[in-house]
């Protein structure tokens, strides 16, 4: 409901192009105008999202970056971490149509890959921690994606999480210095510039319904070794010495 208030607040200001990070504001902001640049930033899936038909070139006022992840490289880092990988906890919200995106994306993983998906919704920032505790027990892992309301309380999460006794690996970079133990993800500060870039040449003229949707080609790991050593996670030499950034 906010993100609509604000997304017609900025229509009836007539700017230049609109911003839209993320899924739910992105949503709101198309859905109040057909007239003016819409650029969105930090959406898994914006087909899915019907935010856009195809990822090519839309032929409408929207356009924007994706932070869209190949999963397996994601399974075989848990996996790296978790030899023994039986079954993944995935707490997410159900309102949000790029976790549900994951999900399913996971739970075909799961079948390729001889481990279980487990799901634990949170359609609140207050049903995290709950969730979380439902999980105990039962995974041997929690796979945390880029879902709003989840990286939003992360601390809550991963407070849970630690009294479970439950690893946690993201997609999230940002939410490794929270709490996750690894992380492999877009590059954000680069998905941001591209971001950028998109918008400034839709001020220069360029029509957004002539761009093709933005993905990006590059993934960064980064770990934290003081949070693996509390879920008593071992990390391997091998991921250390690729890391970009390493929490000691």
């Amino acid at each position: 409901a906010t993100a609509t208030q604000i997304a017609r607040k900025f229509v009836g200001d007539k700017p230049d192009v609109i911003l839209a990070i993320g899924t739910p504001s992105a949503q709101s902001v198309v859905a109040a105008t057909r007239n003016i640049p819409v650029v969105f930033s930090a959406i898994t899936d914006p087909v899915a999202a019907k935010l856009v038909k195809d990822w090519g070139a839309s032929g409408t006022n929207v356009t924007g970056a994706s932070d869209t992840l190949p999963i397996q490289p994601q399974i075989d880092l848990i996996k790296k971490l978790i030899p023994n990988l039986k079954k993944v906890g995935y707490v997410y919200s159900t309102g949000e149509v790029n976790s549900v995106v994951v999900l399913k994306q996971l739970q075909e993983a799961g079948k390729a890959n001889g481990f279980e998906v487990v799901e634990a919704p949170a359609p609140r920032t207050t049903d995290i921690s709950l969730a979380v505790r439902s999980l105990k027990g039962k995974v041997d892992v929690i796979y945390s994606s880029t879902d709003n309301n989840v990286v939003s309380a992360y601390e809550s999460l991963y407070k849970a999480a630690l009294d479970s006794g439950i690893p946690i690996v993201a997609s999230d970079t940002s939410t490794v210095a929270r709490g996750a133990i690894a992380a492999l993800s877009n590059n954000y500060y680069i998905l941001g510039e591209e971001t950028g870039k998109m918008m400034a040449r839709i001020l220069d003229g360029e029509k957004a319904g002539d761009m093709p949707v933005k993905t990006m080609d590059k993934l960064d790991l980064y770990l934290n070794l003081k949070s693996a050593k509390a879920f008593g996670v071992t990390v391997p030499q091998e991921l250390i010495d690729s890391a970009k950034e390493v929490i000691q």
